[in-house]
């Protein structure tokens, strides 16, 4: 997270709940106007992703069938 990031979570926690409510829409509608379609990367996303294909290319995958996976199925319940 960048300093900036950081910087409007902590204005933003400064305000009361309901002008918290208006500054998510106000930030929500920048992001969207940005990015309609979510499809456009963030610089962490950029490296993350640049990262993740060098280590495909690499041979660097875990095969599904190597993975311990549960036999139980989660029910949302304890």
């Amino acid at each position: 997270m960048s300093a900036v990031s950081k910087q409007i979570i902590d204005m933003i926690d400064m305000l009361p709940e309901s002008e918290q409510k208006l500054a998510f829409e106000m930030i929500k509608r920048i992001v969207l106007a940005w990015d309609s379609d979510f499809t456009k990367l963030t610089p962490v996303e950029r490296e993350r992703l640049t990262q993740a294909e060098k280590e495909i290319a690499n041979g660097k995958m875990v095969s599904h069938l190597d993975i311990d996976w549960p036999t139980t199925q989660l029910t949302g319940q304890d």
